[in-house]
């Protein structure tokens, strides 16, 4: 017997990586976009982590007709009155590469002292049925504070600068199973579980038929 499949809605392969391990407890046939060629390429026009996750769960999962879970995360730093908040992935340009959003934030923190760089990562997770109906959601946080300079190679994003003050270390630096103990993405991660399981328990996956290639919206 086949298992449920759910497909994680995104196009980064480290995000995307680290989502399949976090959801592997829960017995899914787990895919990422990798998988689909015809996937959408959403725009995160929301205002809030919200707004982005249910916009890429929902069109997503009406397109591909499949289960989708969605994530929008990114780095509020509070000397910077919360920013680059949505706009984390694409910080210093469009198509911004992690070293280069990480030096413009290096940038425009230099002169603050250490313990006015605290900062938080946050996740938000968005899960849609195959019409394309928000089915369940959760929202999650992680405190630190940003270095004055990268640490580390692990982890994606501003994984090197942001440091976990009570392990002296940042993600960069800390081991995978760690951070998927302590991450953002983790801790929405568990609390979304639960209703994914009850979903799979009510034989939810199964009973929500999606629309025909004739009448689906596109």
């Amino acid at each position: 017997m086949s298992l449920p499949r759910l497909v994680v809605a995104t196009h980064n392969r480290a995000k995307g990586q680290e989502l399949v391990e976090l959801l592997a407890p829960l017995g899914l046939d787990v895919r990422t976009l990798a998988d689909f060629p015809a996937a959408l390429k959403v725009e995160e026009t929301g205002e809030t982590f919200a707004a982005n996750a249910a916009l890429k769960a929902c069109q997503q999962a009406r397109h591909l007709r499949e289960w989708v879970l969605a994530d929008d995360s990114g780095l509020e730093v509070d000397a910077l009155g919360g920013r680059p908040g949505v706009h984390s992935a694409h910080y210093a340009a469009p198509q911004a590469s992690d070293q280069q959003n990480n030096q413009r934030l290096l940038e425009e923190l230099a002169g603050v002292p250490l313990a006015r760089r605290t900062a938080r990562y946050v996740c938000h997770i968005t899960l849609a049925d195959p019409l394309g109906t928000i089915r369940a959601e959760a929202e999650a946080s992680c405190r630190g504070r940003i270095t004055e300079q990268p640490r580390g190679t692990n982890g994606f994003g501003y994984d090197p600068l942001f440091e976990i003050v009570e392990y002296h270390r940042t993600f960069g630096e800390l081991p995978p199973a760690v951070k998927a103990c302590l991450s953002h993405r983790a801790r929405a991660m568990q609390m979304i579980a639960p209703a994914i399981e009850r979903l799979l328990r009510a034989g939810e996956w199964l009973a929500v038929k999606p629309p025909s290639a004739e009448t689906r919206a596109v």
